[in-house]
């Protein structure tokens, strides 16, 4: 299967990494329905930042994913659905886990009665490293026992099951792709890397606040987690129900991320500051994430080419271009 033509609809069009998927598909030749969360502001999220070319052939729908009779409209005649649509601040979890519910497993359940009831052709459902908890061996694979460590992670849980059981239950073709955290252009302030790479390079900011650098993660550039979205979307013998992680199989703590900027940034040393308000209770903390993307690779021949240091790079790069034209929001990005 090819992108060439087909009517694809992708929930969190707006978000980060809808934004980009997005450019993928029409650049494939895709027929693209975007969904934006609906706002009385007149934006469509990072979807106002893609190139006017890619805009002009997307047909842009503002909505909620939590609205059933409204995805069952937009569900109607697509072949397939990219669904990305999510709260995904994990702070924000803490304090309003019932709209985390409301969205991350009510909005899922939407997608895949109206997927069923359409009869698309593929789901791809959004999951998260996040499910898996701290490690409890590494590398990481879709066996791993899944852990609820924070509402955030526990909606994405049960939005996961509810992907899985739709495939078990009705023989809906719906595919879990399992992304280990992704950066890179239009990332929001709310993840890590773009926080260190802000203050980094913002002349006003003489400290880098930070909450536990001791962290471990797996950082996994926008555009092979795109390509990942693409392959299993594509590919003849993906396993319906079934998750698939996505990641660079390589991990680095906190501490050696934000080095690393510093080094490629090439600016002066600022003194790293502990930031208590950026630090999850001890219990839900997620102590260390490295990817085993096997599954995915041999399901699909998807497998990672971009690098920590060149997509820091490139990342850097946007983040300058940014700041040099004082675009800079500061908002509080919930979707994907």
């Amino acid at each position: 299967m090819t992108y060439s033509d087909m009517k694809v609809l992708v929930t969190g069009a707006d978000g980060f990494i809808g934004s980009h998927l997005v450019e993928a598909l029409v650049e494939r030749g895709a027929d693209v329905t975007a969904l934006a969360f609906y706002n009385s502001f007149d934006r469509h999220g990072w979807l106002d930042d893609v190139p006017e070319a890619v805009r002009m052939r997307l047909q842009i729908v503002r909505g909620d994913v939590r609205d059933a009779a409204f995805v069952r409209r937009i569900v109607q005649g697509q072949d397939i659905v990219f669904h990305l649509a999510a709260l995904i601040g994990i702070p924000y979890s803490y304090v309003a886990a019932h709209s985390y519910v409301e969205t991350n497993v009510v909005g899922t359940l939407n997608v895949l009665e109206a997927s069923r009831e359409a009869g698309v052709s593929r789901v791809v459902h959004t999951s998260t490293s996040e499910v898996y908890g701290t490690a409890l061996t590494l590398p990481i694979s879709e066996s791993h026992v899944l852990q609820g460590q924070s509402p955030y992670s526990a909606s994405k849980i049960g939005a996961d099951m509810l992907a899985e059981a739709f495939a078990r239950s009705f023989g809906i073709p719906v595919a879990i792709l399992r992304p280990f955290n992704t950066y890179g252009p239009r990332q929001s302030e709310r993840a890590v890397i773009p926080t260190v790479i802000r203050q980094v390079l913002d002349r006003s900011c003489t400290t880098i606040r930070i909450g536990d650098v001791s962290t471990v993660r797996d950082f996994t550039f926008v555009e092979d987690t795109v390509a990942a979205f693409l392959a299993i979307g594509a590919a003849a013998s993906i396993e319906y129900g079934c998750a698939y992680n996505a990641g660079s199989g390589r991990s680095v703590s906190v501490a050696e991320m934000i080095q690393m900027v510093v080094d490629l940034a090439r600016c002066e040393d600022k003194p790293v500051e502990h930031d208590p308000t950026r630090m999850r209770p001890a219990d839900s903390e997620v102590r260390a994430l490295l990817a085993d993307s096997s599954c995915l690779a041999a399901a699909t021949g998807w497998r990672p080419k971009i690098d920590l240091r060149h997509g820091l790079t490139r990342t850097i790069a946007w983040w300058r271009s940014r700041l040099s034209h004082g675009s800079v929001r500061r908002e509080h990005e919930f979707m994907t």
